[in-house]
C-alpha cells in the first residue's frame, strides 16, 4: 500500500515540518505541494492524488472552496483537514463540503500519521477538540434535505445517546431494549451513513442534519 498525497499550505516552514515527518516513509509518498486551493485543485486534475493534506486559510482559494471543488472534481478523492482553526460552523461547513477528517495543527507526527492511514482506509477522523467544536450547538448548518439519509425514530434515539456519549449498555437501559438491539442498530446508521465508527457517526449527524 502507497498513499499518494499532495499537501496544501501557503506556509512554507508548514510544507517544510510536513516533509520532515512524512518522508522518511515507506508508506506514504509526497507528489507535490501546493500553497494555495487554487493551486492544488489544478494539480489534482492532472496528477493521481489519493489523499489531500490541506489548510484552510489560503490565499486565491481557501481550503473550504478546495475541498468542495475537489469533491466535485473527484468524489473519491480524500481530503484531511490540517489547520488551527476550531469554529464549530467552520468545522460544520467543512464536512458538509466533504472533508474525510479534521486535525488540528499542533497533533503529533503518530497522531498524523494515522489519521493519513485510516481516512486512506475509508474512516472518518477528526480530533477530540474538533467533535467537541461540531457538538456545539450554537453553530447550525443548512438542512439539505436531497442529501440527508433516512433514519428510522429509533435509531435517531440511539444516534442522539451516542452524541451523549453513553454507552452501549447505558443505551440499551434507557431505551428498554437489549444490548444486542442497540449493536443492530449502530451497524444499520454505519451502513446507512457509509462511515466506520462513532466519531463518523457524529460527524456525519451534523453533516446532514439528521437530529434537527
Amino acid at each position: 500500500m502507497l498513499i499518494q498525497i499532495l499537501i496544501v499550505d501557503d506556509h512554507q516552514l508548514v510544507l517544510d515540518g510536513l516533509r520532515l515527518m512524512l518522508d522518511h516513509r515507506e508508506d506514504i509518498k509526497i507528489l507535490a505541494e501546493a500553497q494555495n486551493g487554487q493551486i492544488a485543485l489544478d494539480y489534482i486534475k492532472t496528477n493521481e492524488v489519493d489523499l489531500v493534506v490541506m489548510d484552510l486559510n489560503m490565499p486565491e482559494m481557501d481550503g473550504l472552496k478546495a475541498c468542495k471543488a475537489m469533491k466535485k472534481h473527484n468524489p473519491q478523492i480524500k481530503i484531511l483537514i490540517l489547520s488551527m482553526i476550531s469554529d464549530g460552523k467552520m468545522i460544520k461547513n467543512v464536512v458538509k463540503a466533504g472533508a474525510d477528517g479534521y486535525l488540528l495543527k499542533n497533533s503529533g507526527q503518530d497522531e498524523l500519521i494515522k489519521a493519513i492511514q485510516d481516512v486512506y482506509a475509508g474512516t472518518k477522523v477528526f480530533d477530540t477538540k474538533i467533535l467537541e467544536m461540531m457538538l456545539n450547538p450554537a453553530a447550525k448548518s443548512v438542512k439539505n434535505e436531497n442529501m440527508l439519509p433516512s433514519l428510522s425514530r429509533r435509531e435517531k434515539e440511539i444516534l442522539q445517546l451516542i452524541i451523549e456519549e453513553c454507552t452501549t449498555a447505558e443505551i440499551a437501559e434507557k431505551l428498554f431494549i437489549s444490548f444486542g438491539t442497540v449493536e443492530t442498530h449502530r451497524r444499520n446508521m454505519l451502513s446507512k451513513l457509509g462511515v466506520r465508527n462513532t466519531a463518523g457517526l457524529v460527524a456525519a449527524s451534523y453533516q446532514y442534519n439528521i437530529l434537527d
